[in-house]
């Protein structure tokens, strides 16, 4: 028995490591309960319970407190309470649990942080006003403001810690009516003071959302004439019942929440919004805004350092929330970010300690330069959707989607993992569809018409247990007609898609999981986590992606689960996938060219931004609008056609572009969402201007921008130019045309001669040219 003493060690300390943690019951309970408010008023007060009211807009739900019961403990309460349990007008009861939910921003050593009197030129993300190297102004912020959108009537609440309702930034636009106070039960959301500020959090995301412009205060926000509130939930115990009141705040009244929160992004935890949140989530986007849909943001998650993966985080995981992920300035990877297929997009956010980091409004009425981490990411996108929203309030929560996938786009985003998908959309497990644009946003938003009906085809379950073998690959495949013989069900063009799946494992973290759609797109669902070392596996857990946004849903469905074992665990026992299924969600018609009405075309007068102030008083009111009334073409553009309309349905009926024009006054003009061979985007003009000739790809016009060749020519590596001859002291390789396969281009290349080849006679070079292509081709043969 000696040898195995090891593996049993090992086993045992598994065990151990893999324990979950012992739950923490409160003294607060859900109740569901037949009869109305009266019935509830009367149960709690015979079994001696204070009822403190219906949870949000749940219907027969009321939340119940027991003073005499001890406020935590590990143990459940039962006792007494099994009295109101047996009590026939009580249909459901839940003793609260306490989770663990943590703000998603970066923890940084305090000695960087710096507290200073913030500026408008400070905001780098935003402008490049200051002529600064060190800024970026791809989001087309004030772009949008220039066209007149502010975020005006739109109404934005903050779940967090509270706001500080009297910072000076703030104060002039806080709304009583769009905040709570969830941990205290009263109509006061300010934060709780203490020495170390740990309640900064929800201040901080405000003001990045509706600090007042134009105040000699802090920042501008990105809606800076948005109503913005506060609820305060994270300063106590977080359960179930304290996330559904805080869903469920006022939804006919606010527009959006905004969340920089979630389970601990340890890179083992899965959790997700529990029963009653869950029925929040779908109250709002049923009922809120009148039955357009509340619109939920999330940040994606700041456990990139312990490998976690955002797709284990049941919030941002959801078809009702946007989740959001970052970027540094530099258009590279944060070291916090976490990759998953349900991230919609991206926005700037800080990056290492020596990178910029964001300016917003803090507590005890200051500024700080220091937010961080996806927790930014949220607000900002909750911004750039107000300003959509007072472009065209009659947006619901899914056109709101639809508008984030169809105007973002990669830019110099770097990510090994961009993909084209089947419906020609660049997308990526880091950044989503790419980074958002405010411009294109409200420009597409103010023409937009309503998505058509959302249908959900919900597959027959995969009940056929299959082993999943150590250091294997499972593969099974689901042929879906995506409910065709069902009108109310079927979904031609997809929208998001779920996977459900029960898998026992040993090693939780050890498993990859991957879906190929029908076009081929190929979504990550599950990436490994060297520490979740659970053994609880998966019972029913959703992984949702958006990477096949647009496609179409009928067709072979491929799930692929990989066991990749880690030396903590016996190799010998094998995890088992016991049931999945596919839940498609789409639409019948195209999104995209749905009729609506005749609408008349307005052209702005813009401000010349030369004219415009350089402060953070962005004299953006005196615009004006002219409405022409004409009779116009007014069916459906093209998806790539801008906001100026079109005279007719084709991409070269557009009157202007959204990425890329194509042609010429002479020939004709197309819009296209990426130029093509032979061409690159001046994002300038927002054209699409020709290579050098020979250049298959390059980065500009000069003869020595070519990144790659056309066949016929060979690339010269020293020059960045195409030659039909490589030069003197030069030879062809073609050994190094490793991505000929993937690309139409033509990779050989112009080599340099070893130096002792170089001054030989010409015959003898000659003769090393021919010698060095044939072995480039044959080999040493």
């Amino acid at each position: 028995m000696r040898p195995y003493a090891p593996w049993l060690l090992l086993l045992a300390l598994s065990a151990c490591l893999a324990a979950p943690a012992r739950p923490v019951y409160t003294n607060h309970w859900a109740v569901r309960v037949l009869g109305g408010p009266g019935e509830a008023a009367r149960l709690a007060s015979a079994y001696g319970y204070l009822n403190l009211g219906q949870i949000g807009n749940l219907e027969n739900y009321y939340h119940f407190h027991h003073s005499k019961t001890m406020k935590r403990s590990t143990l459940s309460s039962r006792g007494r309470h099994n009295f109101l349990r047996m009590d026939p007008k009580v249909q459901w009861l839940q003793q609260q649990e306490v989770k663990r939910r943590v703000k998603r921003h970066v923890q940084s050593d305090p000695h960087l942080i710096h507290f200073n009197d913030p500026m408008w030129s400070k905001m780098w993300y935003m402008h490049c006003g200051d002529k600064s190297k060190h800024c970026r102004s791809e989001m087309n912020i004030p772009a949008a403001w220039q066209r007149g959108y502010t975020g005006k009537n739109v109404v934005v609440t903050i779940l967090d810690d509270g706001i500080e309702t009297s910072h000076p930034d703030l104060i002039q636009n806080y709304d009583p009516l769009a905040s709570y106070d969830v941990n205290d039960n009263d109509c006061d959301p300010s934060p709780r003071y203490d020495t170390s500020n740990e309640n900064k959090h929800g201040t901080r995301c405000a003001g990045q959302v509706a600090a007042k412009a134009n105040n000699s205060n802090c920042i501008v926000g990105i809606a800076y004439n948005a109503r913005i509130g506060g609820v305060r939930m994270l300063d106590g115990d977080v359960t179930d019942v304290v996330e559904a009141k805080s869903l469920g705040i006022r939804p006919d009244y606010i527009d959006i929440y905004s969340a920089s929160w979630g389970p601990d992004d340890d890179g083992k935890t899965v959790d997700g919004p529990g029963e009653l949140a869950k029925q929040a989530f779908e109250y709002g986007i049923k009922k809120g805004r009148k039955g357009l849909g509340s619109i939920f943001v999330w940040a994606s998650g700041n456990g990139g350092r312990e490998g976690d993966h955002c797709s284990c985080d049941g919030y941002t995981n959801s078809i009702y929330t946007i989740s959001i992920s970052s970027s540094t300035d530099n258009g590279l990877k944060p070291w916090y970010l976490e990759e998953c297929a349900s991230t919609l997009a991206t926005t700037y956010s800080s990056g290492a300690f020596y990178e910029h980091k964001i300016v917003t409004t803090d507590l005890r009425h200051g500024c700080t330069e220091g937010h961080t981490g996806t927790s930014v990411s949220a607000p900002i996108v909750t911004g750039i959707i107000a300003l959509a929203l007072e472009a065209n309030p009659l947006l619901t929560w899914r056109d709101v989607q639809h508008l984030i996938v169809k105007t973002s786009r990669p830019l110099h985003l770097k990510a090994d993992d961009w993909k084209t998908n089947g419906a020609g959309r660049k997308v990526s497990h880091l950044y989503g569809f790419g980074l958002v644009n405010a411009e294109a946003i409200v420009m597409e938003a103010k023409k937009w018409k309503k998505a058509p009906t959302q249908h959900v085809c919900i597959g027959s379950s995969d009940k056929t247990p299959r082993d999943i073998p150590a250091g294997h690959t499972v593969h099974t495949t689901s042929v879906s007609n995506a409910c065709a013989n069902h009108y109310e069900q079927r979904v031609v063009y997809l929208e998001h898609v779920v996977v459900r799946v029960t898998i026992e494992h040993s090693r939780r973290g050890d498993l990859q999981i991957n879906l190929t759609s029908p076009s081929g797109t190929e979504s990550q669902l599950l990436a490994r986590r060297a520490f979740d070392i659970s053994n609880e596996g998966f019972k029913n857990w959703e992984f949702m992606t958006v990477h096949c946004w647009g496609e179409k849903a009928e067709g072979e469905w491929t799930l692929k689960i990989q066991d990749t074992p880690s030396h903590m665990r016996n190799p010998e026992r094998k995890g088992k996938l016991k049931e999945w299924s596919l839940i498609l969600y789409g639409t019948a018609e195209h999104p995209y060219n749905t009729t609506g009405f005749h609408h008349s075309r307005s052209r702005m007068l813009e401000i010349s931004p030369s004219k415009m102030e350089s402060s953070k008083a962005v004299i953006f009111q005196s615009q004006m609008e002219v409405v022409e009334e004409e009779d116009e073409y007014s069916g459906p553009c093209h998806p790539e056609c801008g906001d100026k309309g079109c005279d007719g349905p084709n991409a070269d009926q557009c009157l202007n572009c959204i990425h890329y024009s194509l042609g010429s006054v002479k020939a004709g003009r197309v819009c296209v969402s990426s130029c093509p061979s032979g061409y690159f985007g001046d994002n300038t003009a927002k054209r699409c201007r020709r290579c050098q000739k020979g250049c298959e790809t390059c980065t500009g016009r000069g003869r020595d921008q070519c990144t790659s060749c056309r066949r016929s020519f060979y690339h010269h590596q020293e020059t960045n130019t195409c030659v039909m001859v490589c030069p003197p002291g030069f030879y062809s390789d073609e050994s190094k045309a490793v991505n000929a396969s993937s690309h139409h281009s033509n990779y050989i290349m112009c080599l340099r001669f070893a130096p002792s080849a170089i001054g030989v006679h010409p015959n003898q070079e000659r003769l090393y040219r021919l010698y060095c292509q044939c072995v480039a081709l044959w080999g040493n043969e």
